[in-house]
Formats: structure tokens, C-alpha cells, sequence
């Protein structure tokens, strides 16, 4: 596994709360669902390597 960097992260509370949700309704944890938006966003914008991002596969697939 690699090695995690920690930062803290202020946003704005609605949209806090959404990502929340849009985490229980995938069994994600909250840090966990931030962290898959932001590798599927590197990978779609081709910011990073495919194996960057997990290999999760999406809702409906």
C-alpha cells in the first residue's frame, strides 16, 4: 500500500454533506469516497497513470 499524505481540507458544509452521502450510498467512508472523486478526476483529465486511480468499479457497472 502507499504511503498516505495527510492535509487538511475546508469546504463548504452542503458540500460536505453531499459527498457524505453519495459515500454511505457506496459503503465508502467519507475520506474514501474524497479520495476515489479525486483520482477518477486525475484519471478522466489524464493527470495521472490508470494505476493511480482505484480500480473501483462505478455505481451501475
Amino acid at each position: 500500500m502507499s504511503k498516505k499524505k495527510v492535509f487538511a481540507l475546508r469546504m463548504d458544509e452542503e458540500v460536505y454533506s453531499a459527498i457524505e452521502r453519495w459515500a454511505a450510498d457506496e459503503f465508502r467512508s467519507t475520506n474514501g469516497q474524497l479520495e476515489w472523486i479525486i483520482s477518477k478526476a486525475l484519471k478522466d483529465a489524464r493527470r495521472a497513470s490508470a494505476t493511480t486511480a482505484e480500480d473501483k468499479p462505478e455505481a451501475g457497472n
